[in-house]
């Protein structure tokens, strides 16, 4: 059977012609399709159209030259490979060492531990319409610094003995302290150093409030790189405990670059997915869609187990928590796409609700 044209992206008739070249470098047979065929240089928008058996290739390909592209504008060049876990001394989660380690291990990359603390650097008393500022004292500052330091190295005793006791993998790993709000220092780290994962603890809904989840949720929900987010009481000591993982698709097709990483970190004998779409009503489209989807992974990941689902509801987030309950699912993943920041203010996106509505892990990019 002759193997149909698919529409890998849609960009400017220049920078398609540039990802024309580069695919058919790697041997892809690329086709443009645009309806301004008389002047194609004039179009918004042209089609850049593969075989779709060259689909996950040519992802990948796109996904690396155009990252390359956006460095060459000015964006940050990518550190060594590494794995960043922020940490709160007074809330650690034992298991975000265990899967940090072990994918510094899988990725042949170091550990950098980010702990962000605060100080009152000054106060501010009004006086009628006039403000005035006084340095806090000194010594509150060393104090506060000086158990950050303190923690710190109790931390490195501990991960040491955890190496040497065979616990952990070997990998070299360090300490960053920052002075800060957490939440902004970890985002900016990860804008400047481009990790390859972060890995956050989380306190799960049964013993937290919004407030208490805030960091978490608004790192997943804004970070560059791709985030493991563990709540402080699961179940899960390795990628080896994680028996289900459902997968967010809204069948875009930055979603196949999604779901490909998270097959790549979590894939293993025995692993089930579940791909779950929703939607406040129900469409035939999405059955058509999900008919093509299944079609798409049957071929290209024939080992996996998977099952899918359509969720047709008003309140999609209660809809997917019964369904990972139902169905005893271990870890979700999903894309969270990138929001400016006002619609990260007044309207809040998947990520930063699940975060305060679920008791599991949730692995989530951001391409």
């Amino acid at each position: 059977m002759e193997d149909k044209l698919v529409t890998l992206a849609i960009r400017t008739y220049q920078r398609a012609q540039m990802i024309k070249s580069v695919l058919e470098e790697h041997g892809i047979t690329t086709v443009i399709h645009n309806l301004n065929l008389e002047n194609p240089e004039m179009a918004v928008g042209v089609r850049i159209r593969i075989s779709e058996s060259d689909l996950p290739q040519a992802l990948k390909i796109i996904e690396e030259v155009e990252l390359a592209w956006e460095e060459d504008k000015g964006m940050p060049k990518k550190t060594e490979a590494h794995v960043l876990i922020p940490i709160d001394f007074a809330d650690h989660v034992e298991q975000t060492i265990d899967f940090g380690f072990y994918y510094a291990e899988k990725l042949n990359a170091e550990v950098t531990f980010l702990y962000v603390y605060y100080t009152p650097a000054f106060t501010i008393s009004s006086n009628y319409d006039v403000s005035t500022y006084s340095i806090s004292d000194n010594e509150m500052l060393r104090k506060i610094t000086g158990n950050a330091n303190a923690d710190v190295e109790n931390m490195k005793n501990h991960v040491n003995r955890r190496i040497n006791q065979g616990e952990i993998p070997k990998r070299p790993f360090n300490f960053l302290l920052k002075e800060g709000v957490p939440e902004e220092e970890i985002l900016d780290y990860c804008k400047k150093n481009r990790p390859d994962l972060v890995l956050m603890g989380t306190h799960g809904k049964k013993i937290s409030n919004e407030l208490i989840g805030s960091v978490a949720a608004e790192v997943i929900e804004s970070c560059s790189s791709p985030v493991l987010a563990i709540p402080i009481e699961t179940e899960l000591s390795s990628v080896f405990d994680i028996k289900k993982m459902a997968l967010l698709t809204n069948f875009d097709q930055k979603d196949l670059i999604a779901i490909d990483k998270a097959i790549s970190f979590f894939a293993h004998d025995g692993l089930e997915m579940h791909f779950i779409h929703t939607s406040d009503k129900n469409e035939t489209w999405d059955e058509i869609v999900l008919s093509g989807i299944k079609t798409y992974f049957s071929s290209h990941y024939p080992d996996l187990k998977v099952e899918y689902a359509l969720l047709c509801n008003d309140n999609p987030i209660k809809q997917i928590r019964d369904y990972l309950r139902k169905n005893t699912i271990d870890i979700m993943a999903f894309n969270a796409k990138k929001r400016n920041i006002f619609a990260r203010l007044f309207n809040r996106g998947l990520a930063y609700k699940m975060v305060l509505n679920t008791d599991i892990p949730l692995f989530v990019t951001h391409i």
